[in-house]
């Protein structure tokens, strides 16, 4: 088993951030890109928003040119897309030795925040009818900590991620500790087969009707992804993870704050050019709902998962 490494040290951060002061300036903006081909949900699918639990926090901690007196609540939870041809969970939200779990987060994060646990999402999925046998997979957007907590409720569920993402989490990287210490005996690798889409030079196709395609966005960590996802009522989202914390660091674009992005994002600059592909991507569908992992304000617009 690697050892992991600790978090930054004070120093670190200040180099690390007086080098984000110095970077050179950003490359153009991508183009919009050319709309992509139309999907084919079939009927009955559906998404679901499952939170299971928050933390708090402001505008201002989440983007650039954000308030500090602008309230904002971190969700923190997992998106259920149900297909006819399977069940995806999109990340595991908090567990139920949360506690324990986020000691595995920065220091700096522990000192300035505070999770709260309302219910863990596979509580939710068995009163609502769906045990966690009936899942094809979770599907990690990224593996830190407050993405895969929820595992620990999924002893026997399939968990994909890039081959990137799973030599992270088997590196010695502190902030990929938790994803690692829960095992990764369920862990399964896959690839981006299936072409460009919408300014990605790669996706994945998962069910072949273009319903959910996912796109790798490296740059927060190394193997994150998004999840384009298209509904029979003719909606379209697009899953981000942590690429942007808050809607609006895709809307506007706009990374997040300096101190911030230098803890957090293992690749700035990448970090930065995925904002502005899914930013010119939103521009290329109308209507495309963008769904960070931890706005509130955008969960609470998605569909309730409802008990069968």
């Amino acid at each position: 088993m690697p050892s992991h490494k600790t978090f930054p040290s004070l120093a670190a951060v200040v180099v690390a951030v007086s080098l984000a002061a110095c970077a050179p300036a950003s490359e153009a903006a991508p183009p919009v890109p050319a709309a992509p081909p139309a999907a084919r949900p079939p009927a009955g699918m559906t998404i679901s928003a499952i939170p299971s639990g928050s933390t708090q926090s402001t505008a201002g901690m989440a983007f650039e040119g954000g308030r500090q007196d602008d309230k904002r609540t971190f969700v923190a939870g997992a998106i259920l897309v149900d297909h006819p041809k399977g069940k995806l969970l999109f990340d595991a939200g908090y567990g139920r030795e949360l506690t324990q779990h986020f000691e595995t987060a920065p220091a700096i994060m522990q000192a300035t925040i505070r999770p709260v646990l309302t219910s863990p999402v596979a509580e939710q999925l068995a009163a609502a009818g769906v045990p966690a046998s009936s899942l094809t997979a979770v599907v990690l957007t990224h593996a830190h900590w407050d993405h895969v907590s929820g595992l620990q409720h999924f002893p026997q569920t399939p968990v994909w991620v890039p081959k990137a993402e799973l030599d992270f989490v088997n590196s010695d990287d502190g902030s990929a500790k938790l994803a690692h210490d829960l095992g990764t005996q369920n862990y399964r690798a896959y690839d981006f087969p299936d072409g460009p889409y919408l300014g990605f030079a790669q996706s994945r196709d998962v069910f072949g009707d273009g319903s959910v395609v996912l796109v790798p966005t490296p740059g927060h960590t190394p193997g994150s992804v998004a999840a384009f996802v298209s509904t029979p009522d003719g909606k379209r989202y697009v899953l981000v993870g942590d690429t942007a914390w808050q809607a609006e660091g895709v809307e506007l674009p706009a990374q997040k704050p300096m101190l911030a992005r230098s803890l957090v994002d293992k690749d700035g600059p990448a970090t930065w050019a995925m904002l502005q592909k899914l930013h010119a991507a939103r521009q290329a569908v109308p209507g495309l709902v963008i769904v960070p992992a931890h706005d509130d304000r955008v969960w609470k617009t998605l569909p309730p998962l409802q008990r069968k």
